[in-house]
């Protein structure tokens, strides 16, 4: 193993290419090589991308020609099969997609190739992406590499997996309530949740409900992010949620003049929320005044009045049957998988109970309006646990017995309110398993999330940075 190559980030990578110290086809060789020999433990990887080492003996070619190379020019990366790629299927998760082959590339897909990165693979997701376990009837369940027994999360949990074992240096993976945030948090990797609308959604399914789907890089390094991200980010045409012109950002960073303002919050506002994950928020707070920020615990009480989860609950179901039923016309029982039944399933939300969901939204929007006129950032558990187990459906936490979609309680604010969401990890439970924390900002400020994530990347404690696979 090559840990040299296939543990760099696409930033350090696209950088040796640059300076041919490396060539993009040894860089290619290593992370096939790589997911020759650990992804049959894994199960990441759903489809090769035909044509990879071919498009890297082009890349470096030009590198060698003196070409114009563009920033992350022969860096392999790899996409959740959700996101349309042009001649290598996309199958969604399900056998009703089996074979389905994407003529063009979805914008996010279409940017990075832009950017002279080289698509690798595509990566395994739950059923039409609506599950936080990566399982599914048609390429099977993704384990997570710090320990085979656990999940990777879901519904970027194959991108997650393949990005902590070595088998990706940077990936695309979309976001309905956690589904970047808590894959990379029990992965140990890092994850970016622009505000909505950043990154154009075009060619990826499912698109219901619009408004809290998002799309975002999943890497290893804060700087992998912020690059991505400047690729990823702007309006294609298409996507109308992503009109803005100009990417206006009214983030803070170093050059501030005076200390970050950052509220941290465990409880209330989330439910109960593991002792030692409170800690390691209660950690990384410490870290960020340590580092020159003014820093303090904090309360939101929209977040006690209105339960995020409830309110995405009563929303997007409504929003989401139709583009299921339209999906799963005339097919067979068995083509469907445990969530697509579950979620067919689900009784209509009443138009009060809706129109009250819809009140209540306002309400948390308003809610984070009125903290951000005071702080710059906010500080939070991704998930209340570390990785659990495959199959578990409920847990009990702090005393309290909760089931698992309430895995999704401290990120699903973000959603429900578009405001941008950042992972990172800062600790490590007690039997080995990776454990991350949430940086949110205001709508127009992800440069201070990558700024206070890069400050936690500096002052990380943790030392097992991969997994012994």
């Amino acid at each position: 193993m090559n840990a040299a190559v296939i543990y760099a980030d696409a930033t350090e990578l696209a950088a040796l290419i640059r300076t041919r110290q490396i060539s993009p086809v040894e860089v290619m060789k290593a992370h096939l090589d790589r997911i020759e020999a650990v992804d049959p433990k894994v199960n990441a990887i759903v489809t090769l991308a035909g044509g990879a080492m071919e498009a890297a003996a082009k890349a470096e070619a030009a590198v060698l020609a003196g070409e114009p190379l563009g920033p992350l020019h022969g860096v392999p990366f790899t996409a959740k099969d959700s996101i349309d790629t042009a001649g290598v299927a996309t199958q969604r998760g399900s056998p009703i997609f089996k074979g389905r082959m994407p003529g063009t590339d979805a914008t996010s897909v279409a940017r990075l190739k832009g950017a002279g990165a080289i698509l690798l693979a595509k990566t395994n997701l739950p059923e039409f992406s609506y599950w936080i376990e990566s399982d599914n009837l048609l390429s099977g369940r993704t384990n997570n590499p710090w320990n085979l027994e656990r999940t990777p999360g879901g519904s970027s949990g194959g991108e997650s997996a393949a990005i902590a074992a070595g088998m990706s240096p940077l990936g695309l993976g979309t976001d309905l309530a956690i589904s970047l945030r808590g894959p990379a948090a029990q992965t140990g990797i890092t994850s970016l949740k622009a505000k909505h609308g950043r990154v154009p959604m075009t060619g990826i399914w499912p698109r219901a409900p619009r408004r809290f789907w998002h799309v975002g890089p999943m890497a290893r390094s804060v700087r992998d992010l912020a690059l991505a991200y400047s690729i990823l980010a702007g309006p294609d045409g298409m996507d109308a949620f992503a009109t803005s012109t100009v990417l206006y950002d009214a983030g803070v960073g170093p050059s501030l003049d005076r200390p970050l303002r950052v509220g941290w919050l465990v409880e209330p506002g989330f439910g109960p929320i593991d002792p030692k994950v409170a800690a390691i928020v209660q950690a990384a707070a410490e870290a960020l005044m340590s580092a020159g920020c003014a820093v303090e615990p904090v309360r939101i009480p929209a977040l006690e009045q209105d339960l995020a989860l409830d309110v995405f609950n009563r929303l997007h179901v409504m929003e989401m049957q139709p583009a299921f039923a339209e999906a799963t016309a005339g097919r067979r029982d068995d083509e469907l998988y445990m969530m697509a039944k579950t979620m067919l399933a689900l009784p209509d939300t009443s138009m009060k109970d809706y129109v009250d969901a819809e009140q209540a939204a306002e309400r948390l929007r308003d809610g984070f309006a009125d903290y951000f006129q005071r702080y710059d950032a906010l500080l939070t558990p991704v998930q209340p646990i570390p990785a659990q187990k495959h199959g578990v459906s409920a847990f009990v936490i702090h005393g309290q017995t909760v089931d698992a979609t309430y895995l999704q309680g401290s990120t699903v604010p973000l959603n429900v309110t578009g405001l941008p969401g950042l992972t990172i990890r800062f600790g490590t439970s007690g039997d080995g398993m990776p454990i991350g924390v949430q940086l949110v900002s205001s709508w127009q400020a992800e440069s201070t999330l990558l700024h206070l994530a890069s400050l936690l990347e500096a002052a990380s404690p943790v030392r097992d940075l991969h997994p012994n696979l």
